[in-house]
């Protein structure tokens, strides 16, 4: 019996399966994916095994991750779920789920009152700077969620969270990292109209971002303090901030989140 399997190897689902090979061997780990060949493309630079059903992932492994798109989960559970049921009857069983606005409900009311636990990681747990967080159903032990833990352990931070709380929280953490894209590209975009080379005005502006927000977790300082030590009277940071706030910077990012937000409630309907 492998320790984990992956169904569903998209963008997250790829990069939670590379992030777990950085912690188990590669023996341990299952793949299996609707486009066959994308599998293998992972496999090939993991090198775990990959199966050829959603079924078969769930009879090799104990703890299974559903990377699929939340529109296809409903399928899928159903799917694997007579296997689910059999299996957890024989041995232990946990299911984890990567998909957006699923309420740990709705894959009770198909799978059954089992180990449930909800991720919501982000694309840098690539480069082991991502931000996941964490739902547990009443059967998940402390236990469970240590393995959980200790699997994407080299993905970044880890955080358990309550369930009324994941929508929004995932707002930020994951559709942030999109957002995040934006504002580096357009900081880029106004560097190159005021003469630097496109190459060097995306490595200042992402280098920017990185050290801002690494400044930002170890200081403990609030962001507006910090933002206020950097804007001297009459200088050119508070010039920019003052077009910032003109183009209503803040008022435009909260509606972003919040609009995040009301999609992922969309998703679990």
């Amino acid at each position: 019996m492998k320790s984990i399997a992956f169904i569903g190897t998209g963008n997250m689902g790829g990069a939670m399966a590379k992030a777990c090979a950085k912690v188990l061997d590669p023996s341990e780990i299952i793949i299996t994916n609707r486009t066959r060949a994308k599998a293998e493309e992972i496999a090939e630079e993991i090198h775990c095994t990959v199966v050829n059903t959603n079924v078969e992932a769930v009879k090799s492994a104990t703890y299974i991750v559903l990377g699929v798109k939340p529109q296809m989960m409903e399928a899928v559970l159903k799917e694997i779920a007579d296997t689910v049921k059999s299996e957890r009857k024989k041995r232990e069983l946990v299911i984890l789920t990567i998909a957006a606005g699923k309420a740990i409900s709705f894959y009770q009311s198909i799978l059954g009152d089992i180990p449930i636990i909800r991720l919501m990681p982000n694309t840098p747990c690539l480069v082991s700077e991502g931000m996941t967080l964490l739902v547990r159903s009443p059967k998940a032990t402390d236990e469970h969620v240590e393995k959980v833990k200790n699997f994407f352990s080299k993905s970044g931070l880890i955080q358990e969270i309550p369930e009324s709380q994941m929508d929004a929280a995932g707002s930020v953490a994951g559709c942030g990292t999109g957002f995040v894209c934006m504002f580096i590209e357009a900081l880029a975009d106004g560097a190159v109209m005021a003469g630097i080379p496109r190459p060097d005005a995306y490595k200042y502006a992402a280098q920017a971002l990185k050290g801002t927000a690494e400044l930002v977790l170890q200081s403990g300082k609030h962001p507006d303090a910090l933002k206020d030590e950097i804007c001297s009277p009459g200088g050119s940071t508070i010039a920019g901030v003052k077009a910032l706030e003109d183009g209503k910077f803040r008022a435009t990012v909260m509606e972003a989140v919040l609009q995040s937000t009301k999609r992922n409630q969309e998703l679990g309907k």
